[in-house]
Parts: structure tokens; C-alpha cells; sequence
């Protein structure tokens, strides 16, 4: 039997899938960044927030799609990435040993 996910589990999956499908969007030179910052701001938040928190994560979900709009302007062509989301990056891939 599938796995049925909440409405408010819907809400999240279908952000992240307009953030990559924005991702696409941007210029080749800059998806990297775009494609990490996506990953790391869905991930840090999903560890730090309880699912059971319904309130806050409505409160991501709205905050998110607001950083979504903006980033999703053509005239925005790059983000920031941090020292601390490279680190995670590398981490994630396996590239540092504990």
C-alpha cells in the first residue's frame, strides 16, 4: 500500500518541487548554488522543526513561498552560499570523514 502523504506534507513536497523547477530557470553558471541552497534551506528546517508543529510549519511554508517569489525573478541571477552550506554539502556527499 503507498504511502499517503498529509496536506500539509503535499504543501512542502510541492514547494520544493517549484524551488528545483526555479532552480532550472536560472543561468547554468549559477544552478549549482541555487540547486544547494534549496536543498540546505529544506533540510536544515526539516531537522529543526517537529512535524507535529503544525503552526510553524505552515509558517516555513508561507516564508518559503515568499523567498520562492523573489528568487524566482528573471532579474535575480544568483544567491549567496555560505561556508556553513558548502561544509553540509561536502558532508553530504561523503567528502569529509568523521
Amino acid at each position: 500500500m503507498p504511502l499517503r502523504h498529509s496536506g500539509l506534507q503535499k504543501e512542502v513536497l510541492a514547494l520544493y518541487r517549484r524551488a528545483l523547477r526555479m532552480v532550472r530557470t536560472k543561468p547554468p553558471s549559477t544552478r549549482d548554488k541555487f540547486h544547494l541552497f534549496v536543498r540546505y534551506s529544506f533540510k536544515t528546517q526539516a531537522t529543526a522543526v517537529s512535524p507535529r508543529s503544525v503552526s510553524t510549519v505552515e509558517h516555513l511554508i508561507r516564508r518559503g513561498q515568499k523567498q520562492l517569489e523573489t528568487y524566482e525573478n528573471p532579474a535575480v541571477k544568483d544567491c549567496w552560499v555560505s561556508q556553513e552550506m558548502r561544509g553540509w554539502e561536502a558532508q553530504e556527499r561523503g567528502d569529509i570523514r568523521h
